[in-house]
């Protein structure tokens, strides 16, 4: 195939995935119109139902949105995308990504939105933990178990990935921005299949949970209800030949009947963070932190005032910095946790007092 032939291909790639299609949809309209470009030129002629053809954009239009965005596109096939997403049945065939992607085992750590007390500190303690034996960390950035994991692992000065069901501008929830961006700042990255501007509608979740199991050679379930996605999760990484862990917890507690069906299905159950390392050991090798190597500490914020830290009007994420001594991954990392916690509130680059 010639340049010019690779270049045309790759732009009917790039605007198939611009129109945000379910994947499974995607896959369909390929396999009936005999390729990305036939879709594409079916799509501008406007012969596929719920399909308009003015929300077809050009692929210098696309490939403007993606720089706006702040993120790049890695395309299936290309020498960047993840070895264990290009190897399950259905790859995204375009992702949208910020950051750096990591060569370095993953690990999952999922659970319910809804999430107790005790599986909030578990998800925590294990995010820590994988952070400081030097694995990656994959969750989907929801609240609950996942923000917990992720704010575990930044805390440590881990890297984590968080795989979106929204458009990689389109932070969801709002409120973990900031913990987002931590993410980021400590060399980790974000992952969608959807373009900019993309929703987070709820049917993009369960074909978004794929990935996060595709990219890691486990999933440790936390807490989970009988319905919900992080058992669409473990099923996926079940189907995708993945090793599946779980907490156990009170069989009369919605939050851990989950588990409790995985583990009597046969997943692996795990109990504190030191049990959870000597189990994912036997899958992804040993710890690969070096050895001596102490993990950062970062500030907690104890001892802080934060209506007098950040004062009744606000302040900015500079003067907050300086007035701590704090600043890069650390401060981005206090920010996250504060306001997961409601104890502050983000606009933008000014920091308010929480609700």
């Amino acid at each position: 195939m010639s340049a010019a032939a690779d270049r045309d291909a790759a732009d009917a790639r790039l605007i198939l995935a611009f129109l945000g299609l379910h994947p499974d949809r995607r896959r369909m309209l390929v396999d009936r119109y005999g390729g990305p470009g036939g879709a594409v030129a079916a799509a501008k002629r406007g012969i596929i139902d719920g399909i308009d053809r003015e929300q077809v954009e050009s692929a210098s239009r696309c490939r403007s949105s993606v720089s706006a965005a702040g993120c790049r596109t890695v395309m299936l096939g290309e020498a960047d995308y993840p070895a264990t997403l290009a190897d399950i049945e259905d790859p995204p065939d375009v992702l949208f990504v910020r950051g750096e992607l990591s060569e370095r085992p993953a690990i999952a750590v999922v659970g319910t939105r809804r999430c107790t007390a005790y599986g909030t500190r578990i998800a925590r303690s294990y995010g820590r933990a994988i952070a400081d034996a030097g694995w990656v960390l994959v969750s989907g950035l929801a609240r609950g178990v996942d923000a917990a994991a992720h704010t575990g692992t930044v805390e440590r000065g881990g890297v984590g990935v968080a795989v979106l069901g929204s458009g990689p501008d389109v932070v969801y929830p709002r409120e973990h921005r900031s913990l987002l961006d931590s993410l980021v700042a400590s060399k980790g990255a974000m992952v969608t299949e959807y373009p900019p501007g993309t929703p987070p509608n709820g049917w993009r979740f369960p074909p978004r949970n794929r990935i996060i199991s595709a990219l890691s050679a486990a999933v440790v379930v936390v807490e989970a209800a009988v319905t919900g996605g992080a058992l669409v999760t473990a099923a996926r990484a079940i189907a995708q030949g993945r090793a599946v862990f779980a907490v156990p917890g009170d069989i009369d507690r919605e939050a851990s009947e989950g588990c409790n069906r995985l583990i009597r299905d046969g997943a692996i159950p795990v109990f504190g963070p030191d049990d959870l390392v000597e189990g994912l050991s036997l899958v992804v090798g040993p710890a690969i932190q070096p050895a001596g190597l102490e993990p950062p500490v970062v500030h907690d914020g104890s001892g802080v005032d934060e209506p007098e830290l950040v004062g009744p009007a606000g302040t900015t994420l500079d003067a907050l910095g300086a007035r701590l001594g704090m600043g890069g991954p650390a401060l981005l990392s206090l920010i996250g946790r504060m306001e997961i916690d409601g104890k502050i509130r983000r606009d933008g680059d000014v920091i308010l007092p929480g609700h």
